[in-house]
């Protein structure tokens, strides 16, 4: 009988022993499978700021010689090819960048982002994550400033802008895009004299509209997309969750009209002439 008693005990420590190491081993794995959803909680998706960049295919984003020093609106492909290039503006941006990098990555869809410099300081995590998922990366200045600038100012807004956008993610880029689009206020003049492309935009989906649902800006884009378009988005620059809403219906439309999702260096690489 106390044998009987003795074994019993010891299946009891046994057991608990068990039980303690299972729940040290699964927890872990439970809490990531947890965030595995960006939608659920997009901050997650982030990698910590000491995570090295995993290499992408390209971490120079160069232009052909016709673009370099050029403004450019929309390319017209080889054979009037049924491509588009999708751009991201005023980012990285969290909640909004990490949902719209799942949207993608589910569609396998690859995007152009222009960054902000104070945007990229505040969360470079975000655009480590961006730049690892294989994106086009352009500068988009530090302040997003529409004034009209001096030379000194113009060449620290584009200067500083790509300096950290190196740094944090070891991307060398020739993309510009001049905040609102204004061409006149020196910032677009510093950056051709660098031999950046200033690239604008062709089509818009008028995501900043504060009245507009989401719904507008699908038809906007796929009522006017067209071989070789660049079609502008926000990311980023206040609250974009109506954008995140429209862009997968975007994708879903484009792609029943037939059209091919491309960066835009490799649209100006497969452009006949660039239209200014």
């Amino acid at each position: 009988m106390t044998a009987s008693l003795h074994l019993q005990k010891v299946v009891f420590v046994l057991t608990i022993a068990l039980s303690l190491t299972a729940c040290t081993q699964t927890s872990p794995r439970q809490s990531l499978s947890s965030t595995t959803n960006p939608s659920l909680n997009p901050s997650a998706t982030n990698p910590p700021s000491n995570t090295p960049v995993k290499p992408t295919a390209n971490l120079a984003f160069t232009v052909p010689p016709q673009f370099q020093g050029k403004t450019v609106y929309q390319v017209s492909p080889k054979n009037q090819e049924k491509v588009i290039a999708l751009t991201i503006d005023d980012g990285p941006w969290p909640k909004t960048t990490p949902a719209m990098l799942n949207i993608f990555q589910q569609n396998g869809v690859k995007a152009t982002f222009f960054w902000v410099g104070t945007a990229l300081q505040a969360h470079p995590d975000i655009a480590k994550q961006v730049a690892a998922q294989g994106h086009a990366i352009g500068n988009h200045t530090w302040h997003h400033w529409y004034r009209k600038m001096d030379a000194a100012t113009a060449k620290s807004e584009i200067e500083r802008t790509a300096e950290l956008i190196y740094k944090t993610t070891g991307v060398k880029t020739s993309l510009f895009r001049p905040p609102g689009g204004f061409l006149n206020n020196g910032l677009a003049a510093y950056a051709k004299s660098k031999n950046y492309s200033v690239i604008m935009w062709s089509l818009t989906s008028a995501d900043t509209d504060p009245r507009a649902k989401p719904q507008a800006f699908v038809n906007n884009v796929l009522k006017g997309a067209k071989p070789g378009a660049i079609v502008l988005m926000h990311d980023g620059g206040g609250d974009r969750h109506r954008t995140v809403e429209a862009l997968p219906k975007i994708i879903s439309g484009l792609k029943q009209q037939g059209y091919r999702f491309v960066t835009v260096p490799e649209l100006l690489a497969m452009a006949e002439n660039a239209k200014p």
